[in-house]
């Protein structure tokens, strides 16, 4: 066991555990947050995805020792707020995208992470970041068009 300092959504935490212990594993269990999701524990469905320093990192699959000391760690929840939501957030409500709502937290961290980098981005460039990510309510027009609503608000 080790002592990990973690910097989720602008709070410090302190957290013993194994250091090869999932980063989704402490946010989940010892911070008991409720978004990110455990998907499929292999980095391949994105429902796990937070924000690392400012990167889209599925969570599922990265060690609590693999974060770097003083990182900032951004979840779903500290993204926006209800007062002030995130333009992704506003633009998911707005298309109405959510049906089960389980795999919206990789859909909007993921856009979220793409859009601060360039909100300027083509279609073929959504389709492109977005492909790993899966939605088995087959709402991905939807999610297409509020990523797009949201980069013309964050342009």
């Amino acid at each position: 066991m080790a002592r990990f300092t973690l910097n989720v959504d602008g709070n410090k935490h302190v957290v013993e555990a194994d250091p090869e212990m999932p980063l989704l594993y402490a946010l989940r269990n010892d911070l008991g947050l409720n978004n990110p999701h455990f998907g499929c524990g292999l980095a391949q469905c994105g429902a796990c995805t937070v924000h690392v320093d400012g990167e889209a990192t599925r969570s599922c699959v990265t060690s609590m020792e693999s974060i770097r000391k003083g990182a900032k760690i951004v979840t779903l929840a500290g993204l926006g707020t209800p007062e002030k939501p995130h333009p992704l957030q506003k633009a998911f409500v707005a298309e109405q995208v959510p049906q089960c709502g389980y795999c919206i937290n990789g859909w909007i961290m993921t856009a979220a992470a793409m859009l601060e980098k360039n909100a300027k981005v083509t279609d073929a460039q959504i389709r492109e970041e977005l492909a790993g990510l899966k939605c088995r309510c087959g709402t991905h027009m939807a999610m297409m068009r509020a990523v797009k609503r949201a980069a013309i608000e964050m342009a």
